[in-house]
Protein backbone atom coordinates (compact mmCIF):
# COMPACT_ATOMS: atom_id res chain seq x y z
CA UNK A 1 0.00 0.00 0.00
CA UNK A 2 1.53 3.58 -0.45
CA UNK A 3 -0.55 6.56 -0.79
CA UNK A 4 -0.27 10.38 -0.09
CA UNK A 5 -2.75 12.84 1.60
CA UNK A 6 -3.00 16.48 2.12
CA UNK A 7 -4.69 15.78 5.52
CA UNK A 8 -4.00 16.78 9.21
CA UNK A 9 -2.16 20.05 8.53
CA UNK A 10 0.50 18.30 6.20
CA UNK A 11 1.39 16.01 3.39
CA UNK A 12 1.09 12.61 4.65
CA UNK A 13 2.93 9.80 2.56
CA UNK A 14 1.76 6.47 3.70
CA UNK A 15 3.45 2.64 2.69
CA UNK A 16 3.54 -0.59 4.14
CA UNK A 17 0.91 -2.80 4.75
CA UNK A 18 -2.49 -1.82 5.54
CA UNK A 19 -2.52 -3.49 9.29
CA UNK A 20 0.92 -1.51 9.83
CA UNK A 21 1.59 1.73 8.01
CA UNK A 22 4.66 3.97 7.67
CA UNK A 23 3.96 7.70 7.77
CA UNK A 24 6.40 10.22 6.91
CA UNK A 25 5.12 14.32 6.94
CA UNK A 26 5.89 17.00 5.12
CA UNK A 27 5.14 20.40 3.83
CA UNK A 28 3.65 21.22 7.06
CA UNK A 29 4.29 25.20 6.86
CA UNK A 30 1.77 25.18 3.23
CA UNK A 31 -1.56 26.21 2.83
CA UNK A 32 -2.29 22.37 0.48
CA UNK A 33 -4.61 22.10 -1.78
CA UNK A 34 -4.41 19.39 -3.76
CA UNK A 35 -2.40 15.72 -4.30
CA UNK A 36 -1.79 13.97 -7.45
CA UNK A 37 0.28 10.36 -7.98
CA UNK A 38 0.22 7.50 -10.24
CA UNK A 39 0.62 3.67 -9.64
CA UNK A 40 3.08 3.80 -12.95
CA UNK A 41 5.29 6.28 -10.72
CA UNK A 42 4.22 5.16 -7.17
CA UNK A 43 7.76 7.47 -5.73
CA UNK A 44 6.64 10.58 -7.83
CA UNK A 45 3.64 12.43 -6.58
CA UNK A 46 2.61 16.16 -6.73
CA UNK A 47 1.31 18.70 -4.62
CA UNK A 48 -0.28 22.12 -5.21
CA UNK A 49 -0.47 25.02 -2.67
CA UNK A 50 -2.32 28.30 -2.29
CA UNK A 51 0.68 30.19 -1.51
CA UNK A 52 3.50 28.25 -2.93
CA UNK A 53 3.17 26.83 -6.00
CA UNK A 54 3.51 23.20 -6.65
CA UNK A 55 5.84 20.36 -5.10
CA UNK A 56 7.30 17.74 -6.77
CA UNK A 57 8.65 14.35 -4.78
CA UNK A 58 10.33 11.89 -6.23
CA UNK A 59 11.42 9.84 -3.36
CA UNK A 60 8.21 8.22 -1.97
CA UNK A 61 7.42 11.80 -0.10
CA UNK A 62 10.63 12.30 2.01
CA UNK A 63 11.72 15.17 0.38
CA UNK A 64 10.12 17.96 -1.68
CA UNK A 65 10.87 20.60 -4.12
CA UNK A 66 9.49 23.27 -5.94
CA UNK A 67 8.61 22.74 -9.50
CA UNK A 68 7.51 24.85 -12.53
CA UNK A 69 8.05 28.75 -11.25
CA UNK A 70 8.77 30.10 -13.60
CA UNK A 71 5.44 29.22 -15.77
CA UNK A 72 2.97 28.01 -13.09
CA UNK A 73 0.78 30.69 -10.91
CA UNK A 74 1.37 30.47 -6.99
CA UNK A 75 -2.15 29.01 -6.67
CA UNK A 76 -2.21 25.39 -7.62
CA UNK A 77 -5.70 24.51 -6.69
CA UNK A 78 -5.76 21.05 -8.98
CA UNK A 79 -4.23 18.38 -10.65
CA UNK A 80 -4.15 15.22 -12.77
CA UNK A 81 -1.87 12.34 -13.74
CA UNK A 82 -2.77 11.40 -17.16
CA UNK A 83 -3.98 7.69 -17.35
CA UNK A 84 -2.38 7.04 -20.66
CA UNK A 85 0.78 8.71 -20.01
CA UNK A 86 2.55 8.90 -16.67
CA UNK A 87 4.74 11.84 -17.77
CA UNK A 88 1.49 14.56 -18.80
CA UNK A 89 0.60 15.91 -16.18
CA UNK A 90 -2.32 18.42 -15.23
CA UNK A 91 -2.04 22.00 -13.16
CA UNK A 92 -4.98 23.87 -12.52
CA UNK A 93 -4.81 27.14 -10.48
CA UNK A 94 -6.34 30.48 -9.53
CA UNK A 95 -7.16 32.21 -11.42
CA UNK A 96 -8.42 29.74 -13.34
CA UNK A 97 -5.91 28.18 -16.04
CA UNK A 98 -4.82 25.20 -17.01
CA UNK A 99 -1.19 24.09 -17.60
CA UNK A 100 0.45 20.65 -18.92
CA UNK A 101 3.73 18.93 -18.54
CA UNK A 102 4.69 16.26 -20.83
CA UNK A 103 8.14 15.30 -19.00
CA UNK A 104 6.54 14.42 -15.51
CA UNK A 105 6.66 17.64 -14.43
CA UNK A 106 9.94 19.50 -15.45
CA UNK A 107 8.42 21.86 -17.84
CA UNK A 108 4.97 23.39 -17.59
CA UNK A 109 3.14 25.41 -20.60
CA UNK A 110 -0.09 27.14 -20.33
CA UNK A 111 -3.02 25.76 -22.35
CA UNK A 112 -5.05 27.79 -24.16
CA UNK A 113 -7.08 30.13 -21.71
CA UNK A 114 -10.70 29.01 -20.33
CA UNK A 115 -11.26 32.47 -19.66
CA UNK A 116 -11.64 32.85 -22.95
CA UNK A 117 -15.41 31.07 -22.85
CA UNK A 118 -18.49 33.18 -22.90
CA UNK A 119 -19.53 31.54 -19.44
CA UNK A 120 -16.59 32.79 -17.75
CA UNK A 121 -17.79 36.59 -17.18
CA UNK A 122 -20.25 34.99 -15.13
CA UNK A 123 -17.74 32.19 -12.90
CA UNK A 124 -17.01 33.68 -9.09
CA UNK A 125 -15.67 31.39 -6.25
CA UNK A 126 -18.11 32.17 -3.49
CA UNK A 127 -15.64 32.93 -0.07
CA UNK A 128 -13.57 35.32 -2.87
CA UNK A 129 -16.46 36.25 -5.58
CA UNK A 130 -13.49 38.49 -7.38
CA UNK A 131 -11.74 35.42 -8.84
CA UNK A 132 -12.57 31.36 -9.22
CA UNK A 133 -10.16 28.42 -10.19
CA UNK A 134 -9.79 25.24 -11.74
CA UNK A 135 -11.27 22.86 -8.79
CA UNK A 136 -10.73 19.30 -10.02
CA UNK A 137 -9.19 18.03 -13.68
CA UNK A 138 -10.32 15.14 -15.11
CA UNK A 139 -8.65 12.68 -18.00
CA UNK A 140 -10.88 10.37 -20.21
CA UNK A 141 -9.45 6.91 -19.12
CA UNK A 142 -10.39 5.54 -22.79
CA UNK A 143 -9.68 9.10 -24.75
CA UNK A 144 -6.49 10.69 -24.44
CA UNK A 145 -7.38 13.84 -26.15
CA UNK A 146 -10.89 14.17 -23.97
CA UNK A 147 -10.57 16.64 -20.59
CA UNK A 148 -13.14 17.51 -17.83
CA UNK A 149 -12.49 20.64 -15.87
CA UNK A 150 -14.40 21.92 -12.89
CA UNK A 151 -14.23 25.81 -12.51
CA UNK A 152 -15.37 26.43 -8.91
CA UNK A 153 -17.55 27.74 -9.66
CA UNK A 154 -19.28 28.38 -12.79
CA UNK A 155 -18.84 25.69 -15.28
CA UNK A 156 -17.67 22.31 -15.84
CA UNK A 157 -15.73 22.55 -19.22
CA UNK A 158 -14.58 20.04 -21.58
CA UNK A 159 -11.84 19.91 -24.35
CA UNK A 160 -11.58 17.00 -26.67
CA UNK A 161 -8.17 17.59 -28.39
CA UNK A 162 -5.93 17.28 -25.26
CA UNK A 163 -7.04 20.82 -23.84
CA UNK A 164 -6.20 22.98 -27.46
CA UNK A 165 -9.43 23.86 -27.69
CA UNK A 166 -12.11 24.02 -24.88
CA UNK A 167 -16.59 23.78 -25.09
CA UNK A 168 -18.25 25.76 -22.81
CA UNK A 169 -20.75 24.52 -20.20
CA UNK A 170 -23.92 22.73 -21.43
CA UNK A 171 -27.35 23.48 -19.90
CA UNK A 172 -27.58 20.41 -18.22
CA UNK A 173 -24.34 20.19 -16.30
CA UNK A 174 -23.52 21.43 -12.99
CA UNK A 175 -22.15 25.21 -12.32
CA UNK A 176 -20.63 23.97 -8.65
CA UNK A 177 -18.31 20.69 -9.56
CA UNK A 178 -15.67 19.57 -6.82
CA UNK A 179 -14.85 16.24 -7.96
CA UNK A 180 -15.33 13.87 -10.94
CA UNK A 181 -14.78 10.06 -11.44
CA UNK A 182 -14.37 7.50 -14.81
CA UNK A 183 -13.88 4.59 -15.37
CA UNK A 184 -12.07 2.26 -18.04
CA UNK A 185 -15.01 -0.56 -18.35
CA UNK A 186 -17.72 2.48 -19.29
CA UNK A 187 -16.33 4.43 -21.87
CA UNK A 188 -18.01 7.79 -21.89
CA UNK A 189 -19.59 7.95 -18.51
CA UNK A 190 -18.49 10.69 -15.66
CA UNK A 191 -19.64 10.61 -12.30
CA UNK A 192 -19.61 14.49 -10.91
CA UNK A 193 -19.74 15.30 -6.90
CA UNK A 194 -21.18 19.34 -6.62
CA UNK A 195 -22.09 21.57 -4.52
CA UNK A 196 -25.56 21.93 -6.46
CA UNK A 197 -25.75 18.00 -6.45
CA UNK A 198 -24.77 14.97 -7.76
CA UNK A 199 -25.25 14.28 -11.81
CA UNK A 200 -24.01 11.16 -14.45
CA UNK A 201 -23.51 11.88 -18.29
CA UNK A 202 -23.17 8.36 -20.44
CA UNK A 203 -21.69 10.68 -23.14
CA UNK A 204 -18.64 12.31 -22.11
CA UNK A 205 -20.57 14.94 -20.67
CA UNK A 206 -22.67 16.24 -23.85
CA UNK A 207 -25.64 15.31 -21.25
CA UNK A 208 -26.15 15.21 -17.66
CA UNK A 209 -28.97 13.00 -15.36
CA UNK A 210 -29.19 13.29 -11.43
CA UNK A 211 -30.57 10.14 -10.22
CA UNK A 212 -30.59 11.56 -6.47
CA UNK A 213 -33.63 9.07 -4.99
CA UNK A 214 -32.33 8.27 -1.38
CA UNK A 215 -29.77 11.01 -1.57
CA UNK A 216 -31.45 13.68 0.94
CA UNK A 217 -27.61 15.94 1.55
CA UNK A 218 -26.96 17.62 -1.80
CA UNK A 219 -23.53 19.73 -1.35
CA UNK A 220 -22.00 16.97 -3.03
CA UNK A 221 -18.10 16.87 -2.28
CA UNK A 222 -16.04 13.48 -3.74
CA UNK A 223 -17.30 10.30 -5.88
CA UNK A 224 -15.42 7.38 -6.50
CA UNK A 225 -16.58 4.01 -8.69
CA UNK A 226 -15.85 0.54 -7.24
CA UNK A 227 -12.53 -0.49 -9.46
CA UNK A 228 -14.27 -4.03 -10.28
CA UNK A 229 -17.83 -2.78 -10.67
CA UNK A 230 -18.86 0.78 -12.51
CA UNK A 231 -22.55 0.23 -11.25
CA UNK A 232 -21.27 0.58 -7.35
CA UNK A 233 -20.43 4.24 -6.70
CA UNK A 234 -19.77 6.32 -3.33
CA UNK A 235 -19.98 9.42 -2.45
CA UNK A 236 -19.74 12.25 0.46
CA UNK A 237 -21.78 14.85 1.33
CA UNK A 238 -23.37 17.35 3.59
CA UNK A 239 -26.32 20.17 3.57
CA UNK A 240 -24.16 22.72 3.03
CA UNK A 241 -20.50 24.50 2.30
CA UNK A 242 -20.45 25.14 6.30
CA UNK A 243 -21.84 21.27 7.13
CA UNK A 244 -19.18 20.07 5.09
CA UNK A 245 -16.04 22.12 5.93
CA UNK A 246 -16.29 23.99 9.04
CA UNK A 247 -14.90 22.12 11.93
CA UNK A 248 -17.54 23.91 14.29
CA UNK A 249 -20.67 22.85 12.16
CA UNK A 250 -19.41 20.04 10.24
CA UNK A 251 -21.82 16.61 9.98
CA UNK A 252 -21.11 15.17 6.85
CA UNK A 253 -22.29 11.31 5.21
CA UNK A 254 -21.09 9.09 3.10
CA UNK A 255 -23.75 7.53 0.47
CA UNK A 256 -23.82 4.76 -1.75
CA UNK A 257 -25.55 4.07 -5.15
CA UNK A 258 -25.44 0.36 -6.65
CA UNK A 259 -26.81 0.20 -10.42
CA UNK A 260 -30.34 2.31 -10.56
CA UNK A 261 -31.23 1.44 -6.94
CA UNK A 262 -31.73 4.42 -4.65
CA UNK A 263 -28.92 5.88 -2.58
CA UNK A 264 -28.22 4.21 0.46
CA UNK A 265 -26.80 6.44 3.44
CA UNK A 266 -23.89 3.77 5.05
CA UNK A 267 -23.71 4.86 9.02
CA UNK A 268 -22.00 3.09 11.56
CA UNK A 269 -19.37 1.05 9.09
CA UNK A 270 -16.28 2.61 11.40
CA UNK A 271 -16.08 5.74 8.69
CA UNK A 272 -16.83 8.42 11.18
CA UNK A 273 -19.49 10.33 9.58
CA UNK A 274 -22.68 12.57 11.09
CA UNK A 275 -22.06 15.65 13.40
CA UNK A 276 -18.57 16.57 13.95
CA UNK A 277 -16.83 14.95 11.09
CA UNK A 278 -16.05 17.00 8.14
CA UNK A 279 -16.68 15.59 4.34
CA UNK A 280 -14.50 12.44 3.13
CA UNK A 281 -12.05 12.57 0.42
CA UNK A 282 -11.81 9.28 -1.42
CA UNK A 283 -9.85 7.26 -3.48
CA UNK A 284 -9.89 4.12 -5.05
CA UNK A 285 -7.13 1.43 -4.37
CA UNK A 286 -6.26 -1.52 -6.97
CA UNK A 287 -8.55 -3.91 -6.43
CA UNK A 288 -12.17 -4.70 -6.13
CA UNK A 289 -14.28 -3.34 -3.20
CA UNK A 290 -10.82 -1.03 -2.11
CA UNK A 291 -11.43 2.59 -1.35
CA UNK A 292 -9.43 4.74 0.96
CA UNK A 293 -11.26 8.12 2.78
CA UNK A 294 -9.44 10.74 4.68
CA UNK A 295 -11.34 13.34 7.21
CA UNK A 296 -10.33 15.50 10.02
CA UNK A 297 -10.51 11.59 12.20
CA UNK A 298 -8.01 10.02 10.13
CA UNK A 299 -7.58 7.75 7.18
CA UNK A 300 -9.51 5.15 6.18
CA UNK A 301 -9.73 1.66 4.30
CA UNK A 302 -12.58 -0.40 2.80
CA UNK A 303 -12.32 -3.94 0.64
CA UNK A 304 -15.85 -4.37 0.52
CA UNK A 305 -16.56 -0.71 -0.93
CA UNK A 306 -18.29 0.90 2.17
CA UNK A 307 -19.98 -1.95 4.40
CA UNK A 308 -17.30 -1.74 6.62
CA UNK A 309 -14.04 0.42 7.39
CA UNK A 310 -11.04 0.26 9.08
CA UNK A 311 -9.00 2.97 10.64
CA UNK A 312 -5.34 2.83 9.00
CA UNK A 313 -3.05 3.41 12.65
CA UNK A 314 -0.78 6.55 11.32
CA UNK A 315 0.54 8.80 13.70
CA UNK A 316 -2.69 11.61 13.58
CA UNK A 317 -1.81 14.97 15.10
CA UNK A 318 -5.70 16.28 15.47
CA UNK A 319 -5.19 19.38 13.14
CA UNK A 320 -8.46 20.15 12.77
CA UNK A 321 -8.44 21.04 9.43
CA UNK A 322 -10.46 19.91 6.37
CA UNK A 323 -8.81 17.54 4.41
CA UNK A 324 -7.23 18.78 0.73
CA UNK A 325 -6.65 15.36 -1.41
CA UNK A 326 -5.99 12.11 -1.23
CA UNK A 327 -3.83 9.64 -3.91
CA UNK A 328 -4.12 6.24 -4.05
CA UNK A 329 -0.88 4.62 -5.70
CA UNK A 330 -0.75 0.77 -4.66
Amino acid sequence: MRLYAAADGAVLSVSGSPDSPTARRRLEDRRLECIAADARTPERAFCGTFDRGLFRTADGGDTWHPVGRDVLLESVTSLAVSPHDPEVVYAGTEPSAVFRSTDGGETWTELPPLTDLPSASSWAFPPRPHTHHARWIEVDPCDPTRLFIAIEAGALVTSSDGGETWQDRVPSSKRDVHSMATHMDRPGRVWVAAGDGYAESDDGGETWHTPTDGLRHSYCWSVAVDPGDPESVLLTSARGPRRAHSIGSAEAYLYRRRGERPWTRLDDTGLPTGSGTTRAVLDTGATAGECYAVNDRGIYRTTDFGDSWARLEVPWHGERTTTAGLAVVE
